[in-house]
C-alpha cells in the first residue's frame, strides 16, 4: 500500500496544475477526431482486420491501415509493418532506402540517438552506412533552437541528400523540438535548398500536438508503434510516412526491389494496428498529464526538471535529474515496482546493445519495450537524469509515480 502522505500530495498537486491538466484534453480531442475521420473515410471495416501468410499478396487489411495513416499525417503514401522490429530499425531501413554511396547526410539536431550511432558510422561497424561510403555531417543546436546561420551556410552548397532531424532528446540534456521550430527551419531551408529530402524522426512525439511533421513541409516522418500510434495495444512495428516516390525507396528496402508494398504479411497484426491506433490520442494524453504531474511534483521537491510543468510539451518524455546515481537507480527501481508485470523484479544497471552506457531501465510492460507504457530509464552517467515516459491511463501513471517517489524516499 502506497503511503498516503503521497497519495494526498498527489491530489494536492493534481488542483493547483489543473489548468495545465486540462489544456491536453483539447489535444485528445482534436486528434481523436483526426483518427475517427480517417478511419470512416476509408470505410474500416471488420474484413480489413483479417490476416494473411506467406507472401502477403493482396492484403486489404494492411494496405488500409497504410491509407489511413496518409490521412491522418496528411502524406502522399505510408508504409505500416510488424516487419518493423522498432523505430531503430525503421529509421535504418529508412536511411539505407534513401542513400546511396558518396551521399552526405547532414544531422541539424546535434548527435542521433545512441541506437543508431553504430548505423551512421559514428561508432564503427562494418555494416553501417559509413561503411558504404556514406558520409555523415552534424550541426549541434544552439541554446535549444537550431543554429540557422550554421545549417544555411552548409546547405545552400545542395551537396547534402538528407537532412536528419531527430525530434526527440533521446539521452541527451538539451529540449526537444516542438513543431513551430521545425517548421521555422524547414521553411528556411527550402528558400534555398530545393531538393534535400528533409527527414524527421517523430518517436515519441505523434499527437502531442495537433499539427504532424509532414503537414509542416518534412519529406519522410519515422515512428514506433510501441511507443504512441501502437496506444499500448500494437505488440511491434513501426511507420514511415511522406512521398509516394520515397516510401518506394523504403519499402523496397524493407522487401525487395520490384516487390516493396505489394509483399508483407500481416500475420494476425491488422486488428492491434488498428485499434491501438483508435486508442493512441487518449493514451497519449494520459501520458502527458503523467509527465506534467511528475514534473510539477520532483521540481517542488528540488530536483531539476526538463520541461517544467507548464512548458510547451513536445513529446511524452520527462527528465528528472539527479546529480547522484543512486537516487536515478531507485527512481527507476519505484517505477518497476508500480508496475502491472514483473513488478517483483528489481532492476539494476546493466550493459545493453547499441548503448556506450550502463542502462538502468524500469518497463513493466504487457509489450517488451513499449515507451507509451509507464517506463523509466537512463544511462549511468553524470548528470544522472531519468527519462520517464507513457502512462496507458493517467491513474495507473499516477500510481508509477507514487510508487517512484515512496522508493526514492525510502531510508
Amino acid at each position: 500500500m502506497i503511503n498516503t502522505n503521497i497519495l494526498e500530495l498527489i491530489s494536492k498537486s493534481e488542483t493547483e496544475i489543473k489548468d495545465e491538466l486540462n489544456k491536453v484534453d483539447d489535444i485528445v480531442f482534436y486528434n481523436s477526431l483526426k483518427v475517427i475521420e480517417a478511419l470512416n473515410k476509408e470505410n474500416v471495416s471488420e474484413y480489413h482486420l483479417n490476416t494473411t501468410t506467406g507472401y502477403g499478396y493482396n492484403d486489404i487489411g494492411r494496405d488500409t491501415i497504410e491509407n489511413v495513416y496518409s490521412r491522418i499525417f496528411k502524406s502522399e503514401d505510408a508504409l505500416v509493418r510488424n516487419q518493423f522490429i522498432s523505430g531503430t530499425h525503421a529509421l535504418t531501413v529508412s536511411l539505407f532506402g534513401l542513400l546511396r554511396p558518396n551521399d552526405i547526410i547532414l544531422s541539424i539536431a546535434g548527435t542521433p540517438y545512441d541506437t543508431l550511432h553504430e548505423v551512421i558510422g559514428i561508432k564503427d561497424n562494418p555494416s553501417s552506412l559509413k561503411s558504404f561510403n556514406i558520409k555523415y555531417e552534424q550541426i549541434d543546436l544552439k541554446e535549444n533552437d537550431f543554429d540557422y546561420e550554421k545549417i544555411i551556410d552548409r546547405v545552400v552548397k545542395n551537396d547534402i541528400k538528407l537532412i536528419y532531424i531527430q525530434r526527440s532528446k533521446g539521452y541527451s540534456t538539451r529540449s526537444s523540438i516542438s513543431i513551430n521550430k521545425l517548421e521555422k527551419i524547414i521553411n528556411e531551408i527550402r528558400k534555398i535548398n530545393k531538393t534535400a529530402i528533409i527527414m524527421v524522426d517523430n518517436c515519441y512525439c505523434e499527437f502531442v500536438s495537433k499539427v504532424e511533421p509532414i503537414e509542416i513541409g518534412a519529406d519522410i516522418c519515422v515512428g514506433s508503434l510501441i511507443k504512441n500510434l501502437g496506444g499500448g495495444i500494437a505488440s511491434n512495428g513501426a511507420y514511415v510516412v511522406g512521398k509516394k516516390s520515397l516510401i518506394n525507396l523504403v519499402s523496397e528496402r524493407l522487401t525487395a526491389p520490384g516487390e516493396g508494398k505489394e509483399v508483407g504479411p500481416s500475420l494476425g497484426a491488422n486488428r492491434y494496428i488498428l485499434q491501438g491506433l483508435y486508442n493512441a490520442p487518449s493514451a497519449v494524453g494520459s501520458a502527458l498529464k503523467t509527465a506534467i504531474l511528475t514534473s510539477y511534483i520532483m521540481e517542488n521537491k528540488g530536483y531539476k526538471v526538463e520541461p517544467r510543468y507548464s512548458d510547451e510539451r513536445v513529446d511524452i518524455v520527462q527528465n528528472i535529474i539527479f546529480e547522484d546515481e543512486n537516487k536515478l537507480i531507485k527512481y527507476c527501481q519505484g517505477i518497476q515496482r508500480g508496475s502491472a508485470i514483473d513488478s517483483n523484479v528489481v532492476p539494476m544497471p546493466s550493459d545493453m546493445p547499441g548503448y556506450d552506457d550502463k542502462i538502468i531501465m524500469a518497463s513493466g510492460s504487457f509489450t517488451q519495450g513499449s515507451s507509451i507504457e509507464l517506463s523509466c530509464d537512463g544511462p549511468l552517467r553524470y548528470p544522472f537524469i531519468a527519462y520517464q515516459q507513457g502512462g496507458l491511463t493517467y491513474e495507473y501513471g499516477k500510481i508509477g509515480l507514487a510508487s517512484a517517489i515512496e522508493m526514492l524516499e525510502n531510508k
